[in-house]
């Protein structure tokens, strides 16, 4: 097959784990998505496939990450510091059975990300960062259970925010709403990037080049990059299996960052103009898409 994996004979069982037979189960898939690889479009191998199993174990993962970000509204204010932010976080997730995939990751110290206006991502919690009335933030954690993972964020309006703010929150999500909206069985993934970048330029705002959503579930970070400046009818065709996130950064002022942060982490917009983000977790399915995290 086009994935250098051996496919079964037409009377074993099929790969997927269903218990049925290849021949009434995954081969007319297979030979589909070698047709598409023989064309010269880019398609996932099947070791990125997620099966019914697989998906279970993500939703259990994720039911936690929704837990998080559910306890984190109810208790986030003026006030609160973004080191509580992370406690609030670690303990939740370890109490109910989870473990913080942020937490060790590639040496990140904190379990949760903590991005507060001109913050693009990474931003490091801190007992320093107290947050104030007017801010906006973004709060992005992610969950290992049996060795699944699950990602998402949400942000947050702290007090009386202003109106250039609370509209920068709102179209982000629209943005990443057009994203989702965008994925359809054997689509691409460039329809996703182009429906979030059409939503937020036409709105005035510009999107964020070099970070993007990516895929996940077997690990944290998988392929493919989930690109949200792309163009409509390129990029890794959507088979139904496919997990992967859809998070736009998106920027009042300019695209361009500053990375030189000394933390070696912590991203801003390069003019120091405000910034949002939303991220969801999606499932391509045989009629759309299902979100398994948010």
């Amino acid at each position: 097959m086009y994935d250098g994996l051996k496919s079964p004979q037409r009377n074993d069982v099929c790969w997927c784990g269903s218990g049925r037979k290849y021949k009434k189960c995954h081969l007319a898939f297979d030979e589909k998505l070698q047709k598409l690889a023989e064309e010269g479009l880019e398609v996932p191998p099947r070791s990125l496939l997620k099966t019914p199993e697989d998906v279970e174990g993500i939703k259990r993962s994720a039911a936690i990450n929704i837990g998080v970000l559910d306890d984190v509204a109810a208790r986030i204010g003026v006030g609160t510091t973004t080191e509580e932010i992370d406690e609030w976080v670690y303990s939740y997730t370890v109490d109910h059975g989870g473990v913080p995939a942020d937490l060790d990751y590639e040496g990140y110290p904190k379990s949760v990300c903590t991005s507060i206006n001109e913050v693009v991502c990474h931003g490091i919690p801190s007992e320093d960062d107290v947050l104030q009335s007017g801010d906006i933030v973004n709060v992005d954690c992610s969950t290992i259970l049996d060795g699944y993972f699950s990602d998402s964020s949400r942000m947050f309006c702290i007090g009386e925010v202003s109106e250039e703010r609370k509209r920068l929150v709102k179209v982000t999500k629209e943005a990443m709403e057009a994203g989702i909206a965008a994925v359809r069985p054997w689509g691409f993934l460039g329809d996703v990037g182009a429906a979030v970048q059409a939503h937020a330029e036409a709105s005035g705002y510009s999107v964020v080049r070099e970070f993007g959503g990516h895929g996940i579930g077997f690990e944290f970070h998988e392929d493919p990059f989930v690109s949200h400046v792309a163009r409509a009818g390129t990029g890794m065709v959507l088979v139904p299996g496919l997990v992967f996130t859809i998070e736009p950064m998106i920027n009042a002022g300019k695209a361009a960052i500053d990375m030189s942060d000394p933390n070696g982490w912590t991203v801003r917009t390069k003019d120091r103009s405000d910034t949002a983000q939303w991220e969801v977790q999606v499932l391509v399915t045989e009629d759309g898409c299902e979100i398994l995290s948010w």
